[in-house]
């Protein structure tokens, strides 16, 4: 199958809905997008992608400028041809982009330094990049189970159809019994947790548990997931990696024997992690609309080309910057950005996507220590023809053997399109203290990566490059003081500071080197009682049972 386009006017009525089909070819009926976000993974252990794409003329992508951020990320959306009609689209993204943000721009740009500018995605409720889908997803997620159940509502004998990876309630449940619950679960290395709890808090028949790897986030990023509020939310610790742990939770999606068992009780499965669709689909829009300030700044003239740069770990913000370059937005070069764990930077340059000897390291970006990228799967169907045969000889030398190697054609698609670096921690937090003695700006640990990759692949000093800052410096104060004070990753800090909490670290770092209002969030982080302090193995059996003592409890209260 060829990938396709479809011409699409913003400012025209919408064509018939925009379906969607699998990277591994088993959906042989594509599915309408209100399906596809309440199911997250595709059956067979495939990612959704839509049949087809829209196409933007610049000049459609400039006029949205005129409009408001929630305006914008709704026209977009109308141009995929969502499932919902064009006055729902808009209410929802006025509820999911309004005074939860900080800024009225949600995600500014902001010139830093001679052609380069930052996109900053961390004016949400979490401080980081997730809030920008994860306050979005929800509000579609709920309005799909709402769409849903209307319709079930319609047609008396409904017949059943869904991937086997989502359990479906009892078939002998009656209409008038209780609509399933959708428990959605979600891996993290970091800041996803905190955004998708934050997100889904208290949602009717909706639920949500968070595994987290228990050494592998930052002090902020736990605690804002062990404090987190909410009456249908769970969060765990996994004994393990950030791979460990998303390998045990898919895992789970695929075992169809526990979505019958689920069934039983009527439950089902989704995810809010970016395999889902309805996560990528916001940071398109996010990328599109960055355009449109640029021009409307006159950082650049309508139609040149930008190049963006990305922290990438589990390959889902660069896609959606690839996504937007595909539907008209004049992007050149996506700069893949690697820490140490720096599988993707070695795949972008050879072709070979190699773990079976790969080290897992900590490091100070712990969003991006992560060694299987799970979108990556989505970029390989699109560059490589849509061959889902392909994508599924792929996966499996990948789990039998940890690696595998694309053909020549697909190696080729990918080198057009990227390229990629990678810096040590070192190289990162000293970058910390050269943006901020040059430029007065403080940047997070992951954002410090992507700079210094810009600084390298840049083609030319006049090349403009957007580099996507995906969160608060403040969210990782112990490294950002290791950085302004160069000391080295893992260095022990001075006694005065190691005894300090961390918001009382963060107000010492502010006062001597920001002087901006904090995020509110997590001024008061440290006054918030720890709720969720439970502990499992990495594996799909104790996820699974941390799952039915979830359920367990809820009905027991």
């Amino acid at each position: 199958m060829t990938s396709s386009q479809n011409s699409c006017s913003i400012n025209q009525p919408r064509s018939s809905s925009t379906c969607y089909i699998d990277t591994r070819g088993q959906i042989t009926t594509p599915l309408p997008f209100s399906t596809i976000i309440i199911n997250g993974l595709a059956d067979g252990g495939g990612l959704y992608v839509p049949v087809d794409l829209p196409t933007l003329t610049i000049e459609e992508i400039v006029n949205l400028t005129c409009l408001p951020y929630a305006q914008r990320a709704a026209k977009v959306f109308e141009c995929f041809n969502v499932d919902f009609d064009e006055k729902q689209i808009e209410s929802l993204m006025q509820a999911a982009y309004g005074d939860n943000f900080d800024s009225n721009q949600i995600a500014p740009v902001v010139k830093v330094a001679e052609q380069t500018f930052l996109l900053e995605l961390t004016h949400g409720p979490t401080s980081a990049f997730k809030d920008m889908a994860l306050q979005c997803l929800p509000h579609f997620f709920s309005a799909a189970l709402e769409q849903g159940e209307s319709s079930a509502a319609a047609q008396p004998s409904p017949a059943v159809t869904a991937p086997a990876t989502t359990a479906q309630p009892a078939q002998h449940a009656s209409p008038a019994a209780q609509p399933p619950l959708h428990l959605i679960l979600v891996a993290t290395s970091g800041d996803t947790g905190s955004a998708a709890l934050s997100g889904f808090k208290n949602r009717a028949n909706t639920a949500l548990i968070v595994y987290y790897p228990r050494e592998g986030v930052s002090d902020i990023q736990r605690r804002q997931m062990t404090t987190a509020e909410g009456n249908n939310i769970a969060v765990v610790a996994v004994e393990g990696n950030f791979d460990d742990c998303q390998a045990a939770v898919k895992a789970i999606f695929s075992d169809t024997d526990f979505a019958q068992t689920l069934a039983e009780q009527n439950v089902t499965l989704s995810s809010a992690n970016s395999i889902n669709w309805g996560r990528l689909l916001p940071q398109v829009v996010y990328y599109v609309n960055a355009y449109t300030q640029l021009v409307a700044q006159n950082a650049i003239t309508s139609g040149q080309l930008v190049d963006v740069c990305v922290p990438t770990g589990n390959f889902g913000n660069i896609l959606a910057a690839w996504y937007a370059k595909k539907i008209g937005t004049p992007i050149g070069l996506l700069y893949c950005a690697s820490n140490v764990n720096h599988v993707l930077t070695d795949f972008i340059n050879t072709g070979t996507y190699d773990i079976s000897d790969r080290l897992f390291t900590v490091t100070p970006s712990p969003s991006m220590d992560i060694l299987v990228s799970s979108n990556l799967e989505r970029q390989l169907f699109e560059l490589n023809g849509r061959n889902s045969d392909l994508i599924i000889q792929w996966m499996t030398d990948l789990g039998n053997n940890k690696k595998f190697q694309v053909d020549k054609t697909t190696f080729a698609a990918l080198r057009e399109d990227f390229t990629s670096d990678w810096v040590t921690s070192e190289e990162s937090l000293s970058t910390i203290c050269d943006v901020y003695d040059q430029h007065q700006y403080l940047l997070d640990p992951h954002t410090a990566v992507a700079w210094k990759v810009a600084e390298r692949l840049r083609p030319a000093p006049d090349t403009p490059v957007l580099i996507a800052s995906t969160a608060h410096w403040s969210k990782f104060p112990e490294d950002v003081y290791r950085a302004l004070h160069q000391l080295l990753p893992g260095d022990e800090l001075p006694a005065e500071v190691s005894s300090m909490t961390g918001s009382e670290l963060i107000d010492l770092i502010n006062r001597q080197y920001s002087s901006t209002e904090l995020p509110e969030n997590l001024a008061s982080l440290y006054q918030k009682p720890i709720r969720f302090t439970e502990a499992r193995a990495a594996t799909n059996q104790d996820l699974m049972q941390s799952i039915l003592d979830f359920i367990e409890n809820r009905s027991s209260n």
